[in-house]
């Protein structure tokens, strides 16, 4: 009987490592959240959240709700066959890795990272995968030694696998030969960089890939349509809305926080106004669903809080970059972190010393029963359920003979 009062939840983690977690039937998101992070040894996971399937779409837990509310009957029945599967995913996507002061965290981080550049469709973005690829080659292999990209070709192919690196668009585009010669090239010019400053290179030059550190929300333009060819990306500086053709991102709109005057959910309608200034209609699109609306806005709610809470702090990184930029090329990435340790910083959910200066309005409607995905529907799911367990250091070192993860994503998902 004391068995049936817990039921096992399967955290599955950026670095396609997995959490099963004893938990108890009524429990909260906040204990599987706080589980997690006493399991991983880290104090404060801040910028991340547990996700669920909706849709085939992630949306974030409110971690005040109970479990219950999300799996449904399925949670409240006893089964050892039933499976309960959450994410933990970046929530906020920051403009620089020192923020990050936890360096487990900031693996993890950069874990989720990778994972997005593999499935970037950014095809405009060419070069900006092969300096990321260096980055991320630099941090897993460290420098290379000469001999091993002029000696001898039989070596290159040696070196790593293009699958591990670039998006597979990219590699089919240009062919592995065409990276196997170039990107060492790039790698080489890194020599020097200690792995974590590799990691915060490639956290700084992932911010400027277009659907990098952003997260997506599906939006239909009209409320009967069938499928979502809009997307609401939500950032730390604001909010963009891009339009979904075969694949590729078109961009209609960016705005920052201080450019939007009011966003209102109603039902699972989206209405965002820009400032006057912008001269632009009122945007309307239609969420999948209330469920989604409800979530999304507590999403937009927390960005924008955290976007007030961390300007300085971010400021104060661009100040010391642009001071160090007169100096070494290699040190215009790095910065003295120890003293930002020492700086205020708020996160969501925390107590707020200064008011919010941007008129920020958001309201929806109360949403019906939530339920989530059945796990044994989505396919995808069996390659990261076999995935290892957590029992070594949080390290993400891309495997040189692994392949590409390409096939683990989620089908058209909206957020990458």
């Amino acid at each position: 009987m004391r068995m049936q009062q817990k039921r096992r939840v399967c955290v599955l983690l950026p670095n396609k490592q997995r959490m099963d977690r004893p938990i108890r039937v009524g429990a909260r998101a906040s204990d599987v959240f706080q589980s997690v992070a006493e399991h991983l040894g880290i104090a404060e996971l801040q910028m991340f959240g547990l996700a669920v399937l909706r849709d085939n779409e992630y949306l974030f837990l409110d971690l005040d709700k109970k479990l219950s509310s999300y799996f449904g009957r399925r949670w409240k029945s006893y089964s050892s066959k039933i499976q309960f599967i959450l994410f933990l995913r970046v929530q906020f996507y920051l403009p620089r890795g020192q923020l990050i002061h936890s360096s487990e965290v900031r693996e993890l981080y950069y874990a989720e990272l990778r994972q997005k550049v593999l499935w970037s469709q950014s095809r405009h973005q060419e070069a900006l995968f092969f300096q990321l690829a260096a980055c991320a080659l630099q941090a897993d292999v460290g420098d290379v030694e000469l001999g091993e990209r002029n000696d001898e070709k039989s070596k290159q192919r040696l070196y790593f696998l293009p699958e591990d690196y670039f998006p597979p668009w990219l590699i089919k585009h240009r062919g592995r030969d065409f990276l196997l010669q170039h990107c060492p090239v790039l790698h080489v010019e890194l020599r020097g960089l200690t792995r974590t400053q590799a990691i915060l290179q490639f956290i700084k030059e992932a911010n400027s890939l277009q659907d990098g550190a952003v997260v997506f929300y599906r939006m239909r333009k009209q409320k009967k349509e069938l499928k979502s060819s809009f997307l609401l990306g939500v950032a730390l500086s604001g909010v963009c809305i891009y339009q979904d053709v075969e694949g590729r991102k078109w961009l209609l709109h960016d705005f920052l926080w201080t450019d939007i005057d009011r966003i209102t959910f109603q039902g699972n309608r989206f209405e965002i106004s820009a400032v006057g200034s912008l001269c632009l209609p009122k945007l309307v699109f239609y969420t999948p669903s209330a469920f989604h609306s409800k979530h999304v806005l507590r999403h937009l709610r927390d960005s924008h809080r955290l976007h007030i809470n961390t300007r300085d702090a971010v400021c104060y990184l661009q100040q010391l970059e642009d001071t160090e930029a007169s100096q070494l090329h290699r040190e215009a990435y790095i910065c003295d972190t120890t003293s930002l340790k020492h700086r205020p910083q708020a996160w969501p959910g925390q107590k707020e010393e200064e008011e919010e200066e941007e008129e920020f309005e958001l309201s929806v409607d109360e949403p019906e029963e939530f339920l989530v995905d059945d796990p044994d529907e989505v396919p995808w799911l069996a390659e990261l359920l076999n995935s290892a367990p957590v029992s070594a250091p949080l390290v993400m070192r891309s495997s040189r003979w692994a392949g590409s993860s390409q096939s683990q994503t989620p089908h058209n998902m909206g957020q990458s």
